[in-house]
């Protein structure tokens, strides 16, 4: 494939350098003639079809990007990705770990001026490029390590996340039983200490329960957190001590890696129908419990603790850096999957419309399952006569805490609970099987097209799940939470995803430039944005992100599990080695295209920060009338004079 310099074209975009890659498209109307003749310049000296002449064999471009059916796939797509545990499982917990109501205030301020913005450029920056994570950045090259960095953190998340949905699917096939295990003791992996009913209501009243004083009753454990503990993660002594695989768990995982295999292995047409299932059907199930917790003692309690500030709290800082994580992480920013998203929407979707939409609904059912989980919390408190902060221990488990202790409270316990862990299961394949999705898309726009080969996106999907499932075997052992946490807390949480978002928006709003992107994003959509998403790009977003970093790193504590194991020093060291790998990828993939380039620093940064086209920029890059000026264009003799119009993205 020929390599050349920028040409300069009209259009809101400027000048740059034109590539095939392929995910390009080629209009049949005025761009697809400057297109076709872009194409004969490349092939071999061959000259420009006439009008109504097909291209030679050799000359074909390359096939068409896939896009979604309808575009309410798309939709339902990003709200089964980005709505999924994150709303129900890890916002709760941290309302739950910072006071309650007042977590909501520096949540929906950060997702004013940091979440929707980013959100909007990511997915209008796929749709612009039609693109995946790596090859999206072609808008500014020298910058094309955020592309690598996000394809090293969606595969950590792909790695980790699973093991949520096997622990649900785990859960599920455990419902299917007269008596649910986690409901009464007495069980094998029960301790002494197990007690079925909390009677502190007998207490109050200065009598006990049975042959137990108030002290020691307050000290007895709950058999649903005693199943989670000893049952299914059988919890060892810590990171040091892996201890034995867990056969039933690993079944499980294997089930839902085969799950998320045929849900992505097609493709965006398949994954688009499956979808519209996945992303409704939680809903429905999260609206019942709600009735059903609402109705429960104590559930006002909760809903109170839920919504009323501590003002206090929003001195700490750990709030806000809680805050700003939580947003990046359910609206799934900084993972490329959104743009991989995007870049199969047809170029002139509103996007702008889709985004605020998308965004309203995200943060919308993480507000909503606040409710479903603190009516439970309230009841849970009730029960065992302590305050709610004290219901159950902070940490991923408790959707496996409070939510199944909620499904034995009502009438026809089993079948409750598996409606609820099937629930649980979708709200998790559907971030799962999308995120795949992303990081296949990012791989498969990556290499050419000669290197591509029958049944390659299936191998290369195969490839990837077996990968992700032998390193989750490590999950499965008696010390895997040990090592989930690791992957919770360092490759995909909090530092890396404010990193990534923080050099996002200054190479969008600074290097590309805010109103030339303003411009791009007007001549697909037929307008232009409100200028606060502008104004976030260039100045608020980035301090925000900058902002809750130095904070993050400035507050820097060592990872503890359930307050009271800390990890060792070299575990410490591995999870910073999850950390540095995705954000290391910037400044290193910079200073290599740097020290690569010939001339002066300014000649090779002016060069590095040129934008690469695809083919169906031209459609509105290169006027009508200059069209001809591109037919009349053709191959010269190597040399150092050489002059062409086409880049190879790689």
């Amino acid at each position: 494939m020929a390599k050349g310099a920028s040409s300069e074209g009209g259009g809101g975009g400027g000048g740059g350098i034109y590539s095939v890659s392929s995910g390009d498209q080629l209009d049949k109307k005025s761009g697809g003639a400057a297109a076709s003749a872009a194409v004969a310049v490349m092939c071999q000296g061959a000259p420009p079809p006439g009008k109504g002449e097909p291209l030679e064999p050799h000359c074909l471009p390359p096939p068409q990007r896939e896009t979604w059916t309808r575009q309410m796939d798309f939709i339902m797509s990003c709200v089964g990705f980005a709505v999924g545990l994150g709303n129900v499982w890890r916002f709760p917990y941290l309302c739950y770990k910072n006071g309650g109501g007042v977590f909501l205030i520096p949540y929906l301020l950060i997702a004013l001026i940091g979440g929707i913005p980013i959100f909007f450029l990511e997915i209008s920056l796929g749709q612009f490029m039609k693109a995946g994570s790596i090859n999206v950045w072609n808008i500014a090259p020298l910058f094309k390590g955020l592309g690598f960095a996000s394809m090293v953190i969606v595969f950590y998340c792909n790695t980790y996340y699973i093991m949520v949905l096997a622990w649900g699917f785990y859960y599920l096939v455990k419902s299917f039983t007269a008596t649910l295990p986690w409901a009464t003791c007495g069980n094998p992996w029960n301790s002494l200490e197990c007690v079925e009913i909390f009677r502190h209501e007998d207490c109050a009243n200065g009598t006990a329960h049975g042959n137990l004083t108030c002290d020691e009753l307050s000290d007895k454990r709950s058999p649903v957190i005693e199943f989670w503990e000893n049952k299914v993660l059988n919890l060892s002594g810590g990171l040091e001590f892996p201890g034995a695989i867990n056969w039933e768990v690993t079944l499980c995982l294997i089930a839902c890696w085969v799950l998320v295999y045929f849900c992505v292995w097609k493709g965006v047409k398949s994954t688009g129908k499956i979808v519209y299932f996945t992303a409704t059907f939680p809903y429905v199930v999260l609206i019942i419990l709600l009735i059903r917790g609402v109705m429960l003692p104590g559930a006002q309690d909760g809903i109170i603790y839920y919504l009323k500030p501590d003002w206090s709290k929003l001195a700490a800082p750990q709030v806000w850096i809680d805050a700003g994580t939580q947003i990046f992480f359910s609206y799934a920013i900084g993972l490329g999957a959104l743009t991989a998203l995007g870049s199969y929407n047809r170029f002139n979707n509103n996007c702008y419309k889709d985004a605020i939409i998308l965004a309203l609904i995200n943060s919308g059912t993480s507000f909503f399952s606040g409710f479903v989980v603190f009516s439970i919390l309230g009841f849970m408190a009730a029960e065992q006569g302590v305050d709610i902060s004290k219901v159950a221990e902070s940490g991923p488990g408790l959707a496996f805490i409070a939510y199944p202790r909620a499904v034995t409270l009502m009438p026809i316990a089993p079948l409750w609970a598996a409606l609820f862990f099937f629930m649980l299961l979708l709200l998790g394949l559907d971030s799962q099987f999308v995120g795949v999705e992303g990081f296949i898309t990012g791989i498969l726009d990556f290499f050419p097209t000669t290197y591509a080969f029958r049944f390659q996106r299936e191998v290369t999907v195969a490839v990837t799940c077996v990968v992700c499932f032998f390193i989750e075997l490590s999950m499965v052992t008696e010390g895997g939470m040990y090592v989930f946490q690791l992957f919770d807390y360092y490759s995909a949480s909090g530092t890396t995803l404010l990193w990534q978002a923080f050099w996002e928006c200054v190479v969008i709003a600074w290097v590309y430039g805010a109103d030339r992107f303003m411009d791009d994003i007007a001549c697909m959509i037929g307008y232009r944005p409100s200028s606060w998403m502008k104004w976030c790009w260039m100045f608020l977003t980035p301090l925000v992100c900058l902002g809750i970093f130095l904070f993050n790193v400035a507050y820097y504590k060592p990872l503890i599990y359930n307050n009271s194991y800390t990890y060792p020093w070299w575990g410490e060291a591995i999870g910073w080695g999850f950390a540095l790998s995705s954000m290391l990828c910037v400044p290193l993939t910079a200073l290599y295209k740097l020290i690569r380039a010939k001339g002066t620093l300014a000649e090779r940064w002016h060069h590095l920060t040129q934008p690469i086209w695809g083919l169906h920029h031209l459609e509105y890059k290169v006027p009508e009338s200059d069209i001809g000026v591109l037919t009349t264009l053709t191959p010269v003799s190597d040399g150092s004079a050489k002059v062409v119009i086409l880049e190879s993205v790689m």
